[in-house]
């Protein structure tokens, strides 16, 4: 059975389809793994076992035959952010400790009306703020212990570092064979982070490409939901699922994506540019380093033009992104008040309510980002700062447009060092270049993929590569090219 949990969705699927395994010898090898690396990696917030294997079992005796879904009897594992009908959905966060929806976001309703079983409910970054997981309120509480990096320091003896944030939960049930693919939630980089991190694909589709309905919103201009998987067909595979138009969200996009020539992509003439401004040798990890260089050279080899280029506006994507998202923040952590549902504060007076309620309901990270979301948005400052970053956003994703004119990638480091240590202190300064690289791309709504690419002192390290908008299959395509060329990355 151990064999099962290192195979791809792709291949499980097939494996089913063909008889050879039951749907409940899969989900009883992945729980099986669950319970063995769980204990350390501490990875969900909610796993409801026996109705797993429950569902499980009761497929086992449906036929197979040509109409049999693509991902009957395969477990997905969700970030707790995204709700699921009858299964808590917190966000990590007191104020909805005890949230159970009753409704199921699209991607859900998709991944079951598809055959998938839903394994769990995966840890994170209090209201998706953060990039390390140890924000969140199970953790902080005592609950349940951080998220740990299932990749070991070679100088380690314990799990000692971060898994990412805010979709750590997802990354590292990945990472550690829980679950073959999980999803999670991008608003500055909160999949591709983690996926460079534990050393998986992490993709961020292009904003619209699959529907946000039903996820609990941070930034509601940012957020994207996408894949985190061990391989690029994986990914492939649960985007044709999720994504597509949905009535019930205005801003998803009416044109379907198709996949199917990710196979048979040609790298030959395409024309990759390496971002200079991102990659600033003197602010990077040596690995992390090398595994941007591999994967240029990997691109060069197989036939594409590659070449730095300069796009001095990604500069300003750091503060433009915390002014925007975070007064987008403060907006639609509104509605969780105390009032209508979710954490209420007790004996207190009616006037005191929604103060005494959000101050114990919030962690200091989402307050200082509420308070931080409603000062931008006050009257007599809504000019210099919120107008001023609009306006902003709006030059860089005109100049992404302008090089996407000539190039078919762009290509950067994920973040600028390996997984940090749980006890790590890093400055101001230090904090904001680690999205660096991440946020413009969720401020020009472009699709992005973080790919593995090198192993040093037992932590993985990868690259990012970026498209035009709703230019995904060419990016998981270019992604699949290089993933031929290199293999899957082993730990």
């Amino acid at each position: 059975m151990s064999e099962l949990i290192k195979k791809s969705i792709t291949e499980l699927s097939e494996l089913i389809h063909n008889k050879s395994i039951k749907p409940s010898e899969v989900c009883s090898a992945f729980l099986s793994q669950y319970d063995k690396a769980e204990v350390d990696i501490n990875a969900f917030i909610t796993m409801n076992k026996d109705e797993i294997a429950q569902t499980a079992h009761g497929m086992d005796n449906l036929p197979i035959n040509a109409d049999t879904p693509p991902l009957f009897g395969i477990p997905v594992a969700v970030k707790d952010n995204i709700c699921t009908k009858g299964l808590r959905t917190t966000a990590a966060t007191k104020m909805l400790e005890n949230f159970i929806p009753p409704y199921d976001a699209t991607v859900v309703e998709r991944l079951r009306g598809a055959g998938a079983i839903i394994f769990g409910k995966t840890d994170m970054d209090e209201c998706a703020m953060g990039s390390t997981t140890a924000s969140s309120y199970f953790a902080r509480s005592g609950a349940k212990g951080a998220v740990k990096n299932p990749n070991k320091h070679d100088e380690d003896s314990s799990y000692s570092r971060v898994p990412g944030g805010s979709s750590g939960g997802s990354a590292a049930a990945v990472a550690a064979f829980m679950a073959p693919v999980s999803l999670g939630s991008d608003t500055g980089g909160s999949i591709r982070l983690p996926a460079h991190y534990c050393g998986v694909v992490g993709y961020k589709p292009s904003y619209g490409a699959v529907s946000r309905y039903g996820l609990i919103g941070y930034g509601s201009s940012f957020d994207c939901i996408g894949p985190l998987a061990r391989t690029v067909c994986d990914v492939v595979k649960i985007t044709s699922i999720i994504s597509g138009r949905d009535k019930k969200d205005s801003t998803s996009n009416p044109q379907p994506m198709d996949f199917s020539n990710n196979n048979n992509f040609s790298v030959k003439g395409k024309k990759i540019g390496i971002i200079r401004e991102c990659f600033e040798k003197d602010k990077m990890a040596p690995p992390v380093i090398r595994a941007v260089e591999y994967a240029a050279k990997a691109y060069a080899d197989m036939g594409a033009e590659v070449e730095f280029i300069s796009l001095p506006r990604i500069n300003d994507a750091l503060p433009v992104y915390y002014i925007l998202a975070l007064a987008e923040a403060s907006s639609n952590l509104a509605r969780l008040d105390g009032i209508r549902y979710g954490f209420r504060s007790q004996n207190v007076a009616a006037d005191d309510l929604y103060t005494a309620t959000r101050t114990l309901g919030f962690g200091d990270v989402v307050k200082r980002r509420i308070w931080l979301g409603t000062y931008v948005l006050g009257a007599e400052r809504n000019e210099e700062y919120y107008q001023r970053a609009i306006t902003a956003r709006a030059a860089i994703f005109a100049q992404f447009q302008e090089v996407f004119k000539v190039y078919d990638a762009l290509l950067t480091p994920v973040s600028v060092s390996q997984a940090l240590k749980h006890d790590e202190k890093l400055s101001d300064y230090e904090n904001s270049l680690i999205d660096k690289c991440t946020v413009p791309v969720n401020l020009a709504g472009l699709p992005a993929i973080s790919m593995p690419a090198v192993v040093e002192n037992g932590l993985p390290a990868g690259f990012q590569l970026i498209a035009g908008r709703f230019e995904d299959a060419k990016l998981l395509s270019l992604a699949k090219a290089f993933e031929n060329y290199a293999g899957v990355l082993e730990q």
